[in-house]
């Protein structure tokens, strides 16, 4: 199909009401109608005393700045011009690119990109081509090792290497600290898409250890990722950020480094939450599950009384997994870590009652020992009816 059919309407709101044209500073009357400034200044300044739209007899001939609609005309204004780039750009042939690769250095870095970024957003069956070629994801990252703060560079070559990486099932490049700064220029300052682009990123080049802790002992890198998924965040910022740090907390050094950058309460924060997703809730239970495997997770969880509580409400409530990470969470601070305090948060949650309901529910060998191990926890240490209660009771069914 060809790329020349690009047709531009514009939004009547947009227009000025005098000139009909895009308004370029658009301004208010008293009246409530907003004109472009040139236009109106003309129709003033020609001795009118009314609104040209209305002919209502103007109070006030003062005129205030429409900013919100400004901001509104500058987005579609944007959106235009990348269409139309995106229109005037031929896609290269493998051909082409597989030339382009070959004869790619610094000289004609900068144009090449370009046709390589157009080339590689064009289909599924380009990236794999991209991800084929000897040499290509090395001589990438050796362009981004060497660049300057150039951010809009940066943010394409991280596109670039995000995209191809996604399709390579083999062992990948190790990351090099200076490609690791980048990174992190580009989750500081670029974009949404460029941000998510490096978070996944960084997730795809986690493959073993070494890399692991390569990522974790950047400087402010971990602080970065956990600023990613708190607060009002794009779900998909936070949902990459979570599967990054499942993904880099593995060894326990990571671990707890990422529990001192403050990661426990920004999980409680995205647990609380109203209308959270389902698979926020999971990584969010799952990275806990991973701190609550080392003591200085343990010791943060259960000195929480507020989130051991939002734990316990997870349970039943979302989805078979997150149960499974709830009760694994609830098991290693009460069982392994044996705190009364823990165990008074999670009785006072009507915890008992749905570790009762666990065991009679669909769910995992190991979960449903956890839950009968915790059962016989404040069968122990409670002084509630259920204290004396068999667990291998059958009747209580989860509904």
């Amino acid at each position: 199909m060809g790329r020349n059919d690009l047709y531009i309407t514009v939004p009547s709101i947009f227009r000025c009401p005098i000139s009909l044209d895009v308004m370029k500073s658009p301004v208010s009357l008293c009246t409530g109608v907003t004109y472009d400034r040139a236009s109106i200044q003309r129709w003033l300044d020609s001795g009118n005393n009314t609104c040209p739209a209305t002919m209502q007899v103007l109070l006030s001939k003062e005129f205030v700045p429409n900013r919100n609609l400004q901001r509104f005309i500058q987005i579609w204004s944007d959106s235009i011009a990348h269409r139309q780039l995106e229109a005037n750009s031929a896609v290269p042939s493998q051909d082409q690119i597989g030339l382009l690769v070959k004869q790619l250095d610094n000289s004609n870095f900068v144009s090449s990109l370009k046709k390589i970024v157009c080339f590689a957003r064009e289909s599924e069956e380009n990236l794999e081509f991209l991800a084929r070629i000897d040499g290509f994801l090395n001589a990438m990252f050796d362009f981004m090792r060497n660049m300057e703060s150039d951010i809009k560079l940066i943010e394409q070559v991280v596109e670039i290497l995000n995209l191809t990486l996604s399709k390579i099932l083999e062992k990948k490049p190790l990351l090099e600290s200076s490609s690791l700064s980048m990174i992190l220029l580009v989750i500081q300052r670029g974009s949404l898409d460029s941000q998510i682009h490096s978070i996944r990123l960084l997730k795809s080049i986690a493959v073993d250890r070494e890399s692991k802790l390569k990522i974790a002992e950047e400087e402010g890198l971990l602080q970065e990722l956990v600023k990613s998924f708190s607060g009002e965040k794009d779900s998909s910022l936070i949902d990459a950020s979570l599967s990054c740090l499942m993904e880099i907390t593995m060894p326990k050094r990571v671990k707890i480094k990422a529990i001192q950058s403050g990661s426990i309460p920004e999980l409680k924060k995205r647990l609380s939450e109203p209308n959270t997703s389902v698979s926020i809730i999971e990584k969010s239970l799952k990275l806990l599950e991973t701190f609550s495997s080392c003591r200085e997770g343990r010791v943060e969880i259960w000195h929480d009384s507020i989130l051991l509580q939002a734990i316990v409400q997870k349970v039943l409530k979302v989805s078979n997994k997150a149960t499974e990470h709830a009760v694994t969470i609830l098991w290693c601070v009460c069982c392994l870590f044996r705190d009364e305090k823990a165990r008074e948060a999670v009785a006072n949650s009507n915890g008992m009652t749905k570790f009762l309901l666990v065991m009679q529910s669909n769910c995992s060998a190991a979960v449903r020992q956890m839950s009968a191990d915790l059962l016989k926890t404040f069968r122990v240490n409670s002084k509630s009816c259920l204290s004396s209660y068999d667990t291998k009771t059958t009747h209580i069914m989860p509904y």
